[in-house]
């Protein structure tokens, strides 16, 4: 049978069960071997696709060498497998790129085997050339039987061992950039009918699992609750044998017998509670406990089941080509899940901006306001009019994004063949995002694995190891695209309410919903995913050069904002935990796009690690701090006031000048934190001046008010007694107000010392300082169209604008 030919995925060399997340191949004669037996069988050193060879002397030695022990072979022969690698070889080719990554390039160079299909051709032709001379030389206009025959043959058809040949080809065919295939309707190989009847076949295994999971909670949850019914009877018994007494002495008072008897009641009440909660707290103990056994059962059925249903959907595509049908994605998507490899081309090859996909979104949101009694129904309405397989892979993500599946409401006695009770494996427990995402893969004809391994979840800190199985997390690669990409629908799915939540007149309820998500967790690159997630099995890193779990550790603690703003380090060396010098300071720098730059606004917080304080002393930690802007880097200085652990975590929003200037609140989301590490300090730290928050500097001025500083370019300044700070507008603006700050004096007694003239386009600030010491200056405006009412004591009207720290002193005299 066909199916037996490329079905078998046990490895070659233990003979053991190969699973597709430790699976190489397929090899010669679609052979497999686990990761760690694939060796060479003479000396047993290590082998990777790029250094393993084959005998070519023999058909029937599958077993991998090394270069120095692959056996030597002489003169080669015309046999019949050189005809059928030919008749493999003649099928149209759909790509010219060679993967250099499994055999180098260079110049080419003959075997026997090659040697062997080049004499059969040579030989082909001669005849053919005679035979031509024959019949020109006889008048006759006739066709050689060889050359009839060779007319005949329709390339386009392919048998089913020429299939598993191209696809073997297509595996180790290297693609430069995405070349975007169409993907044929699973409605045009495979009966809807026919998947149906497998999925019901599926769903009495899956009745069969759930009924013995129902029955193992009961029958533990009735022994654990048993002993608690037991603790209960015996402390009734007591309580009550003790109300009879204290009865038998009231006898006389019936009030008292009243008073008792409410005392009594309130007591047996209250116990009552206790015990039900006890045992309530029982119940979810075992079903924890029993819940880890129950999600692996669960797992290893879906990836039954998901296998069956691709053996189903492959066997139904083969059919059509062997009996000369065509399809068009029968070459370019593999019969076998390849081994993980990582992918040629990044994410924004495939495609820029989520935008391509509305129609595939919406179309998943659309199937999402309706229930579907069997996943056959679910899959073909998302995926009937994919034209890819990222399409493919796409809507599903994004149905499950919008499902909100956490939120749905089950009821107890849920079947399995009812709308929704498809998800029951959620309501118990047992099923996750990434189970699911699997399953319906399958249906959809998708490979997927489920991958296992440690993520930097909620609760992860900087400088956390992962030693228990606190942060163990679970997430999916699905191939599309040629290669396997990431992706992970539980953290992808975000599920928000506007503001009015009252459904406008005329529209459904459903309307005020905004469906939002994130996009970073769709197809993400392994160069950006290994920054939260590292799998157990290290080739599931899908890079090039994999790290270690302690080098995982130490990689610095960013969220997917970070690649959204296209954020990045200055130094490939950047780690989570940063100590400070002997000043105790040190310093976290971001680099920004130059398209983002003028649209990103940072803030921070400082508080000690593992701590919710966010102050020393009664002063706010943000005051040790210092952030400012130089080109398109942001940099954040923190300076420690004392010996300690502290935890920086650094905010970001993109903003147009236009939102930022109507002064409305906005939200920062965080894009990354660090440990910062002082073991010893040996300078006294003073906090900076009680400015307003955010960056020092006047770059925050040019990118959003259009001033440009004709005096003072950096943010810290060093003046004498008196000082005039220039700016050049270039658009208009009015009402300028600065206000100084500085430790140990009030706001009000400093106002007095700086004052502002506009001339034209330029404003300059005049500052007089009191004293000698470390000012902070605040400056604010507003645009000129602006409708605001201001007097001199609502600077909180205006915008700030931008802040400058100054060093005042006599000795600073230019």
């Amino acid at each position: 049978m066909f199916k037996a030919n490329y079905m078998d995925s046990n490895c070659l060399r233990c003979r053991k069960t190969v699973y597709p997340t430790d699976k190489i191949g397929p090899l010669k004669d679609y052979s497999f071997f686990h990761s760690g037996c694939f060796r060479c069988v003479e000396c047993s050193s290590k082998l990777t696709l790029k250094t393993y060879y084959n005998n070519q002397f023999s058909n029937e030695d599958k077993e991998v060498y090394c270069s120095q022990h692959v056996p030597k072979i002489g003169a080669g022969t015309l046999d019949q497998d050189a005809m059928g690698i030919k008749a493999a070889m003649n099928v149209p080719k759909l790509s010219q790129n060679v993967n250099e990554q499994i055999r180098p390039g260079g110049k080419a160079s003959f075997n026997a085997e090659a040697l062997a299909i080049k004499s059969h051709l040579t030989h082909r032709s001669t005849v053919q050339k005679e035979d031509e001379k024959e019949n020109a030389t006889n008048g006759q206009a006739v066709m050689v039987e060889e050359d009839k025959n060779h007319h005949k043959r329709n390339w386009g058809r392919f048998d089913s061992s020429a299939l598993h040949i191209q696809h073997a080809l297509k595996q180790t065919a290297v693609q430069k950039k995405y070349s975007k295939p169409h993907a044929q309707a699973i409605s045009t190989f495979l009966d809807e009918e026919e998947q149906r009847m497998l999925e019901d076949r599926h769903r009495v295994e899956e009745d069969l699992l759930y009924r013995e999971f129902h029955q193992m909670r009961s029958k533990e949850e009735e022994k654990a609750i048993q002993g608690i019914q037991e603790e209960w009877e015996v402390e009734l018994t007591k309580l009550t044998a003790k109300f009879e007494r204290d009865l038998q002495l009231k006898t006389k008072n019936k009030e008292d017998q009243k008073v008792l008897t409410l005392k009594y009641t309130k007591e047996k009440d209250k116990f009552e509670k206790n015990m039900t909660l006890k045992r309530e707290k029982k119940k979810e103990s075992v079903t924890k406990k029993l819940l880890e056994h129950e999600r692996a059962a669960a797992a290893a059925l879906v990836e039954k089941q998901s296998e069956e249903m691709m053996n189903l959907i492959v066997e139904k595509k083969t059919k059509l080509v062997e009996d000369g049908d065509e399809i068009e994605d029968a070459t370019s998507y593999p019969v076998q899940p390849p081994p993980p490899l990582p992918p040629n081309f990044a994410k924004t090859d495939i495609y820029k901006d989520p935008i391509e996909f509305e129609e595939v979104d919406q179309r998943a949101i659309t199937v999402a306001q309706s229930d579907q009694e069997t996943f056959t129904d679910l899959v073909r309405q998302l995926v009937g009019e994919c034209k890819s397989d990222v399409e493919k892979a796409r809507t599903i993500f994004r149905w499950i994004t919008v499902k909100n599946l956490n939120s749905i409401m089950f009821e107890e006695t849920q079947r399995g063949d009812t709308p929704m009770g498809l998800l029951r494996g959620i309501k118990f427990g047992t099923e996750s995002y990434h189970v699911l995402f699997k399953r319906l893969c399958s249906y959809a004809g998708l490979h997927c694995v489920v991958i296992k391994g440690y993520s930097k979840s909620a609760g992860y800190q900087p400088g956390v190891k992962f030693e228990d199985n606190r942060f163990r997390n679970s997430w999916n690669a699905v191939y599309v695209a040629g290669a396997w990409r990431f992706v992970q629908c539980n953290w992808g799915a975000r599920h928000l309410v506007n503001a009015k939540e009252v459904p406008k007149p005329g529209k459904a309820k459903s309307d005020s919903l905004r469906y939002e998500y994130d996009d970073h967790y769709f197809l993400t690159d392994p160069k950006e995913f290994i920054y939260e997630f590292f799998p157990l099995q290290p080739e599931w890193q899908l890079l090039k050069e994999p790290i270690s779990l302690e080098e995982f550790e130490e990689l610095p603690f960013v969220r997917s904002l970070f690649f959204r703003y296209q954020l990045a380090f200055p130094t490939e060396h950047m780690k989570s935990v940063m100590s400070t010098d002997q000043t105790g300071a040190a310093t976290v720098r971001l680099e920004m796009p130059l398209h983002m730059q003028s649209a990103l606004i940072f803030h921070y917080n400082l508080k000690f690690y593992n701590k919710d304080a966010d102050n020393f002393e009664g002063v706010s930690l943000k005051r040790f701090v210092m952030q400012s802007v130089v080109g398109n880097t942001v940099a954040f200085r923190v300076h420690a006031p004392c010996s300690a652990h502290l935890l920086l975590d650094i905010f970001a929003n993109a903003v147009t000048p236009q939102e930022y200037l109507t002064g409305e609140p906005m939200k920062f989301k965080s894009v990354c934190k660090f440990k910062i590490v002082c073991s010893e300090l040996q300078t006294v730290m003073v906090p900076l001046p009680d400015c307003a928050s955010g960056e020092w500097g006047p770059a925050k001025a040019t990118r959003l008010f259009g001033l440009i500083p004709l005096t003072h370019q950096d943010a810290l300044i060093f003046a004498s007694q008196s000082i005039e700070i220039q700016f050049q507008m270039s658009r208009p603006l009015t009402d300028f107000m600065a206000t100084l700050h500085k430790n140990g004096m009030e706001e009000k007694k400093l106002s007095k010392y700086v004052s502002h003239k506009i001339s034209g386009d330029i404003v300059t600030l005049t500052v007089t300082f009191p004293e000698e010491g470390q000012y902070g200056m605040d400056i604010y405006t507003r645009e000129l169209n602006s409708q605001v009412e201001i007097n001199s004591n609502e600077k909180h009207l205006l915008t700030h604008c931008c802040k400058y720290l100054i060093n005042s002193s006599r000795k600073n005299r230019h």
